[in-house]
């Protein structure tokens, strides 16, 4: 293309956006390192320090937390007073950045960039041969989700996405059996086992070194209605058996999720519950241009929600396989009475209530 063509203002507005995504995606594994050092949580409960004295409080090398501060203040992240040399954490920027801040710490989430990047020579190989990369070569993925989860689902699990089922806490309370279908580290169903003694529940995931995380975590709080089993998803063949089945942002992972939507359905009893969570979003592209976080969920489907289904011969069907396809899908598997219900501080979750009838 010839360069008189070429628009200047346009051409160097979008180089000056480039340079603000590498500026962004540095600063969002400089968060993650912020996040796993305790940093931002020291930061926040100090006044005005000097690197020295931050680097002692969070028990760290000197060097490297000034070389991270230097990336923070520069990312305008944290404040930097030159004159005596000290920085701090200003009240706005810990309200989204540290554990007291649970819900809303985004901190949790920048750790998925620099996961994903580590997998990155993987994935370029399965562009050029197709497959994808297998549970196990994501590292630290699982501990990550358990804790993104805990911030939004099991926080706020009792208090409004139970609710959003009519009379479903009544019937916990009753006793019903439940499972949770690719529990991951189980912390949503030990919540919902501490919560309702009276009901029976039962986690499954394929992932064996999880469900060894969630059976030490019952066994050390002493919980007896609750058990955890390795299980592939595919080949759940338990019917009529449990009143409620809930996946949390598990199906868009599957290899099969067509017949894991079926498997659900047939282990449901006549009247139970089916609750999944998933990501919301459209099934079309061009309806996602003003999701508020489309570009990087786009990129975590493509670095591994997408990739480990297509490494097991499945699917693929990515994060944003969005609100129409999962209708659909759900419709095939069986299910005729489905709503679906948003809550008004979660943009990024749909919840689908789908009853057996």
């Amino acid at each position: 293309m010839s360069t008189s063509m070429i628009d200047a203002a346009k051409a160097e507005a979008f180089a000056e956006r480039l340079l603000g995504t590498l500026n962004a995606g540095a600063i969002a594994i400089m968060t993650s390192v912020g996040h796993r050092t305790g940093l931002f949580d020291t930061l926040a409960t100090l006044p005005p320090a000097t690197s020295t004295q931050i680097a002692h409080a969070a028990g760290l090398n000197e060097r490297y937390v000034r070389e991270w501060l230097a990336a923070m203040t520069t990312g305008r992240i944290v404040a930097y007073e030159p004159t005596d040399q000290t920085y701090a954490l200003p009240p706005e920027h810990a309200a989204f950045l540290t554990r007291a801040a649970t819900p809303n710490n985004l901190a949790v989430s920048a750790q998925f960039i620099s996961l994903v990047g580590g997998v990155e020579d993987g994935i370029v190989a399965a562009f050029r041969n197709g497959g994808g990369l297998h549970y196990e070569q994501y590292g630290r993925f699982h501990d990550v989700m358990a804790e993104d989860s805990a911030q939004t689902i099991v926080s706020a699990l009792l208090d409004t996405i139970l609710p959003l089922v009519p009379g479903l806490i009544a019937m916990l309370h009753r006793g019903i059996d439940v499972l949770d279908l690719g529990c991951g580290q189980g912390r949503a169903l030990i919540l919902l086992a501490q919560t309702f003694p009276t009901s029976r529940f039962t986690g499954y995931d394929a992932a064996a070194d999880v469900i060894a995380t969630a059976q030490t975590e019952i066994k050390q709080r002493g919980l007896k209605n609750i058990a955890f089993t390795t299980q592939d998803a595919a080949r759940l063949d338990e019917p009529n058996r449990y009143d409620l089945i809930c996946t949390f942002d598990a199906i868009h992972d599957q290899a099969y999720p067509r017949q894991v939507l079926r498997n659900i359905g047939r282990a449901l009893r006549p009247g139970g519950m089916y609750l999944m969570q998933d990501i919301r979003a459209s099934s079309q592209v061009h309806h996602n241009m003003d999701h508020p976080v489309a570009p990087f969920l786009y990129t975590i489907s493509t670095m591994h929600c997408m990739s480990v289904s297509l490494a097991a011969g499945g699917d693929g069907l990515g994060t944003m396989w969005g609100e129409e396809l999962a209708l659909a899908m759900l419709a095939e598997a069986g299910f005729t009475d489905i709503a679906v219900k948003q809550l008004p501080h979660d943009f990024m979750n749909n919840y689908y209530i789908a009853r057996k009838v």
